[in-house]
């Protein structure tokens, strides 16, 4: 994937300006596929230079003049296309693992400040993404199959936030106790989370 692919799909769902992408990107497809400002306008330009997206230059009177964007009839084709492309596979990069790994060589418990940062910042994710899970669903627990499919992709998040979470609290439980848990914190961790969810609204 590539990233005007992402913008694509943003503006088949609603045209916009550079600046609207940016923010409609942080709240969307942000959360998986990380792109600058910059980095979006730079690709609007090539978009726009291979007649993948079209658009109109609006008046401002105290700013400048901004370019209003809408995928065109061969961006959308070009996007139809890309869905039928195999995604390729992710490579996996981490220091964390790497650490982990090694942890034998010295006192183990040096990586718990990282570790307690690791799972204080998934957990404040996780409950980001348990809070945004109701305005998928309709009144009566149901979506369209359009809702249903962005829906699945939060779900996804909400699934590798509680895996990091659960997972780190594990090697923490080994580190400190010498014994990882008997049996994996998921349903412990799904709970507590839904609990504090629910008391923030």
């Amino acid at each position: 994937m590539s990233l005007k692919h992402a913008i694509l799909v943003l503006l088949e769902k609603k045209p916009g300006s550079g600046y609207d992408l940016s923010q409609r990107f942080k709240r969307s497809i942000g959360y998986f596929w990380n792109a600058s400002h910059q980095q979006i306008y730079q690709e609007l330009k090539k978009l726009s230079q291979e007649q993948w997206v079209e658009f109109e230059v609006q008046a401002q009177a105290e700013r400048p003049d901004r370019k209003h964007y809408r995928i065109s009839a061969a961006g959308r084709s070009a996007l139809k296309a890309w869905l039928h492309e195999p995604a390729k596979p992710e490579r996996l990069n981490s220091e964390l693992l790497v650490k982990i790994y090694a942890a034998y060589l010295a006192d183990p418990t040096a990586l718990l400040p990282d570790l307690d940062r690791r799972i204080a910042a998934h957990r404040e994710k996780l409950d980001e993404y348990l809070g945004h899970e109701p305005f998928y669903l309709d009144k009566r627990g149901k979506a369209s199959r359009k809702q249903s499919l962005m829906h699945l992709t939060l779900r996804y998040g909400i699934r590798y936030e509680w895996n990091w979470i659960e997972w780190l609290t594990e090697v923490r439980a080994l580190l400190v106790d010498e014994q990882a848990p008997a049996k994996p914190m998921l349903e412990t961790l799904i709970r507590a989370s839904s609990r504090k969810t629910l008391a923030k609204r």
